[in-house]
Parts: C-alpha cells; sequence; structure tokens
C-alpha cells in the first residue's frame, strides 16, 4: 500500500498542479504540501477532503485504500454500493461472494 505522500503526490502531478499552485487550492503554504508528500507531516480530515475535492480524487485514493483515483466517483455505483452496505449481514456476505466470483470468471475469461 502506497503512502498518503506518494499518493497526493500522484495526484496533484496527474492534475498538472505545483505544490505552490495546489497550497494556493487549500489556501496553505507550499512547504507544508512538500512535507505531507514527503510523510513528515500528516493533514487533518478536514485538509484531506479539501485535497481530494481539488485534485478530484477520492479520500480512499490518497489514503492508500485504492489504486483507482476515481473509485466511488460514479454516482450510481455509489449508491449500490450503500445500498449493498445496508443488507442484512449474511445478504451482504451472499453478494459480495457473487460479485467477487462475477469478478473472477470475467478476469479468467480476458486472459
Amino acid at each position: 500500500m502506497d503512502s498518503f505522500g506518494k499518493k497526493l503526490r500522484e495526484a496533484r502531478e496527474a492534475k498538472g498542479y505545483s505544490q505552490a499552485e495546489l497550497a494556493r487550492q487549500i489556501s496553505s503554504h507550499h512547504s507544508i504540501i512538500g512535507k505531507y508528500e514527503r510523510d513528515e507531516v500528516k493533514p487533518t480530515i478536514d485538509v484531506i477532503k479539501k485535497l481530494s475535492e481539488v485534485l478530484g480524487a477520492t479520500i480512499s485514493f490518497l489514503m492508500g485504500e485504492t489504486e483507482n483515483q476515481n473509485a466511488f466517483k460514479d454516482p450510481a455505483m455509489f449508491k449500490r454500493m450503500a445500498e449493498i452496505e445496508s443488507l442484512p449481514p449474511k445478504d451482504k456476505e451472499c453478494l459480495l461472494l457473487t460479485v467477487d466470483n462475477f469478478i473472477k470468471a470475467t478476469k479468467f475469461n480476458n486472459l
């Protein structure tokens, strides 16, 4: 799993922002962006939210929980995931097992 700093830098560079430009966007100083990227300082959740919005990346991506910057940005997928989360535990487990098997089958067929 990549560090917050590495993910932040990746997202910043993908947007074409310098550290100074990103700092301006979140009302901060460029030196703090550098410290975040070197994992010398950990930002607050409020700062992570601002960074996520400015960079167009999810908090999950910045935190290294997913490799895809656009994960859960699709409103229909986000709604489905929320609906799955609200299912009884047994139903959720069955549905996720089905999805896992479908993903494995799809990957196998694409080899």
